[in-house]
């Protein structure tokens, strides 16, 4: 019995030292196996991307053809990791950390950039521009790069920690509705959502609505029990939002075009050298154009998805539009804004 015994436990002991060599062996064999994957990395510069919006987003595309053009300029030198879906933050979040220097680069609003820098929230004001055409005009000249290089300061004169890289398209807000709206006058009496913003809630009232701000989240629901009667945005984000199951009519207005701005932390920006800030910026404006195009092509399929869903889809007379909410951009161009507002309304 004991012979069997020791035996038993020999064997035991050989098994138990088998699995352990063969953990050390497979545990080794996994090691080299990542470092030659990462060899081709090895020397990169790698920074870290982060946003809010899924992979299918033009933003996130946008994103992925500004790190194929980073490496490819760089040679190889620099790369960039994406982080989509808030993996690493809202939007709020990530631009946060770009300030505080834990975050390379990340997509924001303007919107959200007028909250400290608040020349940004000329983008908010009621049919500023004539027509896309002049918004790119705008954009993509003196007045663009000027607003890149003012959003390093805050209205306070203090840095923002940010540095202006490159305009993303973000179209243009219209107004959905439950019932049909072929001017200004057709809104009077609707409670329209809109964002907590005094800009558009002061324009829904110029035109006799009542502005409701609620959540993007509540809104369906908000639409189905009739709390308001319509609200406004872009073409993806009525199609994605799945109102269009509610509101049956969308006038395109085109009110507001608020773009998407591409920010670097101040800190990584600094540190860069000038090689590699050229590379950064080349790409982050080639990117720009790259989902403009993009956007555009979404939101064209958007608005004929809308149109298959029994939506009606029309064009605005902006001038009627504009003309009723004359007092809105009165009361909010002012100063600095009101300075911007004449250049752009000069832009050719």
């Amino acid at each position: 019995m004991n012979i069997l015994r020791k035996k038993v436990s020999k064997s035991t002991s050989f098994f138990i030292i088998g699995i352990l060599m063969g953990v050390i062996i497979a545990g080794g064999w996994f090691a080299w196996l990542g470092q030659r994957n990462s060899g081709a990395d090895a020397g990169a510069r790698v920074l870290q991307v982060a946003h809010g919006l899924p992979v299918s987003h033009p933003v996130h595309r946008g994103l992925e053809e500004m790190a194929r053009l980073v490496e490819v300029k760089s040679g190889g030198r620099m790369k960039l990791q994406l982080f989509h879906s808030e993996q690493l933050g809202t939007e709020v979040e990530c631009l946060e950390k770009a300030q505080a220097g834990t975050l390379a680069i990340t997509k924001v609003s303007a919107g959200v950039i007028g909250n400290f820098v608040p020349v940004f929230q000329t983008f908010s004001l009621p049919y500023l521009f004539r027509d896309e055409e002049h918004f790119w005009q705008a954009l993509d000249g003196e007045i663009g790069s000027g607003m890149l290089e003012r959003l390093a300061t805050k209205g306070d004169g203090t840095p923002s920690g940010l540095h202006g890289l490159a305009w993303y398209d973000s179209g243009s807000r219209s107004f959905y509705t439950k019932r049909p709206v072929r001017g200004p006058g057709d809104l009077r009496g609707l409670k329209i959502r809109t964002m907590s913003d005094p800009v558009a809630m002061d324009m829904v009232q110029a035109m006799g609505g009542s502005p409701t701000p609620i959540a993007w989240g509540e809104l369906y629901t908000a639409l189905r029990q009739g709390t308001v009667d319509g609200a406004e945005n872009n073409p993806p984000s009525l199609l994605s939002s799945r109102h269009f199951e509610i509101c049956k009519h969308y006038i395109l207005d085109h009110h507001s075009r608020i773009p998407d701005v591409l920010v670097m932390s101040a800190a990584e920006w600094n540190d860069l050298n000038d090689e590699e800030k050229r590379w950064i910026t080349e790409a982050a404006r080639e990117s720009g154009i790259y989902q403009r195009k993009v956007w555009a092509e979404d939101s064209e399929k958007a608005i004929e998805q809308i149109k298959a869903a029994g939506v009606n889809v029309v064009e605005a007379d902006l001038s009627a539009f504009a003309e009723q909410t004359k007092s809105v951009m009165e009361k909010h161009a002012t100063g600095e804004i009101g300075e911007l507002v004449e250049k752009i309304r000069a832009a050719k």
